[in-house]
């Protein structure tokens, strides 16, 4: 489809600045534009980019002042970034949704299947299952029995997802995601260690999405909870009895360990380590690589570990650098200081 600057304006509720009939059909970044497309500038280390960009429309943020003349139509918005955002959830949606069940399907006489659906090749659907209307399942799907999907999800191939699990509406499992799979549960015992049944599930609710093999543990007892619009990236562990908040984002390779219950509107950097058993309150913010070792109240900002303040962990993360010329200073003090008490000593 193509679309004009003025008719992005518009949508946007921004301003032209140059040939409002300009149009575009695809998206580009703005250092590897190509006519027809639309970029965007938000952040002001690729301002010389918009100088020679050959796309034929950019969003910039309405306070934006160029130094020089930009070929290129600019369409000023409040904020380019989730402009951008906008317009490719809107080119997204326009894609016509898949359909049908393929004949290589294997869907048991006892599931329910809503309609609108797509079900592909080699998805098996086990009894009780229950697939919510214009849901989409690839290839390789596995639905365990007795568990639901909404509607309108998007599961992507080779994800299983265990018995009795609950996922809820809207939402996005990206490929090779387990969801419910047993907690990590072991007792020492004499001989080894006794597993540790794990016998509660897991509860997805709407609008959440989980990246390319992250991990979802059932509980113990009770449910593993992805509270409504979490965002999880790929490759992420969640714990048996954990518990996320609304609208909190954590990014690849991070893992929480069981019972660890984190709250709404948090964001958790990439690699991070969250102890067991422990509590984050609402909106805080996790520096990458850090590890959480103990309780986190509301609104605080951590990195590290053990994870500290942030202002005193750039703090003390210059102090480290300097380590190695303190440690001579300190040994050249330690020699002056047997000196002058071996002069003493000899007076």
């Amino acid at each position: 489809m193509e679309f004009t600057a003025k008719q992005i304006a518009e949508f946007l509720h921004g301003e032209v600045v140059g040939n409002e009939l300009a149009a575009v059909n695809t998206f580009a970044k703005i250092e590897e534009g190509v006519p027809g497309a639309l970029s965007f500038l938000a952040n002001p280390k690729y301002d010389h980019y918009l100088y020679e960009t050959r796309s034929s429309v950019v969003l910039v943020n309405r306070d934006f002042t160029p130094a020089r003349p930009v070929e290129a139509t600019m369409v000023r918005v409040d904020n380019a970034y989730e402009c951008i955002a906008k317009l490719l959830a809107l080119y997204d949606s326009m894609k016509p949704a898949r359909k049908g069940i393929s004949p290589l399907a294997c869907i048991s006489e006892k599931a329910v299947i809503g309609q609108d659906v797509y079900i592909g090749p080699f998805v098996t659907i086990e009894d009780g299952a229950v697939i919510g209307d214009g849901t989409q399942i690839y290839p390789s799907v596995t639905i365990g029995s007795g568990a639901k999907v909404g509607d309108r999800c998007i599961i992507y191939p080779s994800v299983t997802v265990y018995y009795g699990c609950r996922i809820g509406n809207r939402c996005i499992i990206h490929a090779g995601c387990v969801i419910g799979a047993d907690g990590f549960g072991f007792a020492p015992g004499a001989n080894g260690y006794d597993k540790i049944p794990q016998i509660g599930s897991v509860l997805i609710e709407d609008d959440v999405e989980l990246g390319a093999n992250t991990c979802v543990d059932r509980s113990t007892m009770g449910q593993t909870i992805i509270r409504k619009g979490v965002k999880l990236d790929n490759l992420i562990q969640v714990a048996h009895n954990v518990e996320i908040g609304e609208n909190t984002v954590m990014s690849a390779q991070s893992g929480i360990a069981g019972s660890a219950k984190v709250g709404s509107w948090c964001m958790i950097g990439g690699q991070c380590g969250i102890s067991g058993h422990i509590r984050i309150g609402d909106q805080v913010k996790v520096g990458a690589q850090s590890g959480i070792l103990g309780n986190v109240k509301s609104g605080s900002n951590r990195m590290g570990t053990p994870a500290m303040d942030y202002s005193n962990y750039m703090r003390s993360s210059v102090l480290v650098k300097q380590l190695p010329d303190i440690y001579k200073e300190l040994l050249s003090l330690r020699d002056e200081v047997r000196e002058l008490k071996a002069e003493l000593a000899g007076k």
